[in-house]
């Protein structure tokens, strides 16, 4: 499994049903939200097999602006950077 950071990007208008839908799909306690700070916006960071098995943690209609990124963590050891 690989862990993607899920950007999501959503309009005021639809933010309540964004919400409603990603608690529906099972995924809300994913999620962080900056809705009440007038950042319509949900970030999750999850593990899935690929990129588009998490982009498919949203809602349809959102999907063609949010935003999925693979994670990785980088190790220093003996002054090398392991990129690996």
């Amino acid at each position: 499994m690989e862990r993607f950071i899920i950007e999501s990007p959503h309009t005021a208008e639809n933010c309540k049903q964004a919400v409603q839908d990603i608690h529906a799909a099972g995924y809300l306690h994913c999620f962080e939200w900056g809705c009440k700070d007038n950042d319509h916006t949900a970030w999750a960071i999850v593990e899935a097999e690929t990129a588009n098995d998490a982009r498919q943690m949203v809602p349809w209609y959102l999907r063609d602006k949010s935003r999925v990124v693979r994670l990785v963590k980088f190790n220093l050891t003996k002054d090398k950077l392991d990129l690996k």
